[in-house]
Order: C-alpha cells, then structure tokens, then sequence
C-alpha cells in the first residue's frame, strides 16, 4: 500500500543564495532571507507563532507582507501542495520492458580496482563474449515485449569491454535496423566503453551508425592509473584520453559523454572535471566509487569534504558558463519545466521490470548490477521471463513504497536510488542507502542552484 504524502518544502541557502523547493508540485523559488526564516515555522495556518517568533527581529507588518504573499502560492497550490493524484494512477501501471543492456563481453582489457563486474567476468570465474545467436535473440525478445505497446526502445552495448566482441557488435546493430523497419521501431543504441580499442575506425562506424557513447575516464592521468591499469598492470591514461579526445572531436553531433569515478583518493574531483573540460570534453560526469575497500571506500565521515566539493564544482560550472567556455555536467542537467515524467520520478531507471540486462549465455538480470548473483535469473532469451516475482517486485519498489522516501524531499528527483545499492548497502530493495542519498541530495540542491542563477541572469539581461 502506497504512503500517504504530505505537503513538504525544502529550503537552503548556496553561495549567499536562498532558495524554496515545494516538492509536491516541483515548483522552485528564490527567497530573501526574511522568507526563509518565516518558513522555519509557517505553515498557512499558525500567524500568531509566527509574530511572537520573530517579534524582536522582524516588523509585523514586514511579517504579514510576507505571508500574505506566501498564502497566495498556497492557494495556486504552488507551496504546500499536495500529491498529484497522477502519481499514484501512474504507480499501479503495467509497465513495459523497453531498454536491453547487452552484455556483449564479459572480459575487459582494463584491471579498475573499484570494478563491480569483477573486472569483466561478474565473479562468475569465466571470461566470455556474446554470440550473435544470443544478440538477436534478444533483441528479438525486446520487439516481441513492445509489439502494440511502444514504438522507441533502447540496447546499450556493455560489458566488461564491449570492443572486445566488435564483429557481434556491428551484426547487432546491422539486425536492429533492419528490424525497426519490419516492426514499425526506433531505437536508440547506445556503448559503454573504456576507450582502449576505440580507435578511428571504430569511431567512424559508431557515429555513423547514431550509436551514442558512454566514454570512461578518471580525470587527471596520476587519479586514472592509480585506479583504472591494463590488464597486464601498465597505465592507461594515455591510450584512453588519446582514443577518447579522438572520439569526442569526430562525433559530428553524435550524443556522448565522459563519466568518471571518485575515490577517497581524489576527495578534490572538481580538478578532475577541470581536466577532462580542458579536453574538450563538452559532456562530464564523475560519480561516487561504490565498493567496500577501505584503502578507497567513501564513507560518512567523507560527506563534509564532498559537499564542499560540489560546491566548487557548481563554481567551475557557472564560471566556465559565464566566460563562453561551458561544459555539460550530467547531474547538473535539470530541466524544472517539463520533465523527467511521472514514470521516471516514481520508479528511477525501471530496472528489473522496463529496463533488463542480458548475459552472454543469454541470461535476464534485472540489470547489469545483479549479474552473477543467485537468485536474481528472471528467464533467458530462449525461453522469456520465467519469474514474474522478481520484475512485480521491482516494479512495486517506486518512492510510494518506499517509507524512508516518502517523508525525503528529494523523493522525485532521486526516485529511490539504486536498487542494487540499496540491496548491498541499505538491507534490503525497499531502503535507500544512506550514503548515496547525502551525495545525490547535494547534487541537486546544486543543480537547482545552478539553473536558479542561469534564469535570473537571463532575466536581467532581457531587461538591459
């Protein structure tokens, strides 16, 4: 049974900045520091408390101004809002498989130490590439789950390495086209790769094929090698920043960007992000390392350092904007507008339920996360989904389900987390690791920032 939720804002101040997030509606406000106050104890009905808190700091009739402005976005349901009635006709949805990650190869040139795929093999001790037979049948299975129900569908290409299987790479690119005209598709075809075989060959085939790029690399060459050797131990920040600088310049307008990892080793990430900007890399991101070794596990008693980290990220991201040398930081992207939609805000990446991750043997996990774990086998491309227990139960695991997510207000941008982190890290499905949730709040509140400033500049200028 869904939790009921309640009106609920959250406020903080960035920079000299205070901003207002009503979560319910997702409206966001930039407030003065009088309003800020004020809503540290009204709630629409208590004027009274409101006096005598701050009765020796504010004037009364500077405090009625205030919420007399703040009750009328109350009653336009623009602060204190309650739940739209959507969210919860959207959670009870059917949903649809509609994304395939293709684990083309498990066996990788590169020897990460953070690696969650056991760099390559997925702790199952055997180094293996996907057969064609296995691709197709897959895909197969993809248009079969669609068929009346959605035209656009999506296969990333991972691995391990995926460049390590390039012929079943292209046969399956070349069997999606010629199947989206037969079934009336659209797919969108993405590869994960760490750069170590991409060479111009490979780069040409790709972005003439529509393939976007999910491109890895650390940052500075010292944090990469110290965490990301070849196979036989040697650096490898030269080869891959090469390949990837080569990439990256003949995209010719092909989506990619480049994700990095933090460590304990590189608390100061935001140099890192500098780096790969300087480049020329146009689209970044650098995520949080996810891993139980101490020697570069994050930990709690890392947030203060990381949260002042995100802070001189949101600086170098405003400053590169303002001297026409921007830079597309992926947990920055924030449109307040008009997206994600509903389905996206409930239930996250869909993983174990619209989004599905096959194995080389032809295997269905949930996603690529559960590779190689007992239990989590949902079927196999030969003969479909055989447990239906484990997508219901993922299906049923969006922040309406979720206690500790129901009273978060961050519920709708984080839509709970990661499902196998909150497994490993948190308990159990249903309870959102900590850790993640500090960082990935942070990030936000960031973010919102961020595209507070970029509208109030524009604003300004439009009235220059």
């Amino acid at each position: 049974m869904a939790e009921k939720i309640k009106p609920m804002i959250h406020k903080y101040c960035l920079d000299g900045t205070y901003m207002l997030l009503d979560v319910n509606s997702g409206i966001m406000n930039v407030i003065d520091k009088m309003t800020y106050d004020i809503l540290d104890v009204y709630d629409g009905t208590n004027k009274p408390k409101v006096w005598q808190t701050f009765e020796n700091t504010y004037s009364r009739s500077d405090l009625n101004e205030i919420m007399a402005e703040l009750d009328e976005l109350i009653s336009q349901e623009l602060l204190f809002a309650p739940m739209c009635e959507s969210f919860k006709v959207v959670a009870e949805e059917e949903p649809v498989i509609k994304s395939l990650c293709l684990n083309i190869a498990h066996d990788c040139n590169l020897r990460c130490q953070y690696c969650f795929a056991s760099q390559g093999d997925y702790d199952t001790h055997k180094r293996e590439l996907m057969s064609f037979d296995v691709a197709k049948r897959a895909v197969d299975l993809l248009i079969a789950s669609t068929e009346g129900k959605r035209q656009h569908c999506e296969i990333d290409f991972f691995g391990g390495e995926p460049l390590m299987n390039f012929d079943v790479v292209k046969q399956t690119i070349s069997y999606i086209r010629e199947q989206e005209k037969l079934h009336d598709k659209i797919f969108k075809l993405s590869l994960t790769t760490n750069g170590m075989l991409l060479d111009p060959k490979k780069v040409i085939y790709l972005t003439e094929n529509h393939i976007s790029l999910i491109l890895s690399l650390d940052g500075r060459p010292e944090i990469h090698n110290r965490m990301r050797p070849d196979a036989g131990g040697r650096n490898s920040y030269d080869t891959c920043a090469r390949n990837l600088v080569y990439a990256a310049q003949h995209r010719n307008g092909e989506e990619y960007y480049v994700r990095g990892t933090y460590t304990k080793y590189n608390l100061d990430f935001t140099a890192d992000v500098a780096h790969m900007a300087d480049l020329g890399f146009a689209g970044l991101s650098m995520e949080p390392v996810v891993g139980d070794d101490l020697s570069y596990a994050i930990t709690e008693t890392d947030l203060p350092r990381i949260y002042q980290e995100y802070d001189n990220l949101t600086r170098l991201y405003l400053k590169r904007y303002e001297e026409g040398d921007p830079f597309i930081y992926y947990h920055f992207i924030m449109d307040l507008y008009k997206g994600p939609c509903i389905a996206k805000r409930l239930r996250g990446c869909g993983a174990g339920h619209e989004y599905m991750c096959i194995t080389p043997n032809g295997d269905i996990y949930p996603c690529h996360q559960f590779v190689g774990q007992e239990g989590y086998v949902i079927g196999t491309v030969y003969d479909g989904i055989t447990n239906q227990d484990i997508p219901r139960t993922f299906r049923d695991m969006h922040v309406l389900n979720k206690p500790e997510c129901c009273r978060c207000w961050a519920k709708f941008f984080c839509s709970g987390g990661c499902h196998a982190n909150n497994i490993t890290y948190g308990g159990d499905i249903q309870t959102p690791y900590s850790l993640s949730c500090h960082i990935q709040k942070k990030r936000i509140e960031c973010a919102m920032y961020i595209q507070a400033v970029l509208a109030m500049r524009d604003r300004k200028k439009d009235h220059m």
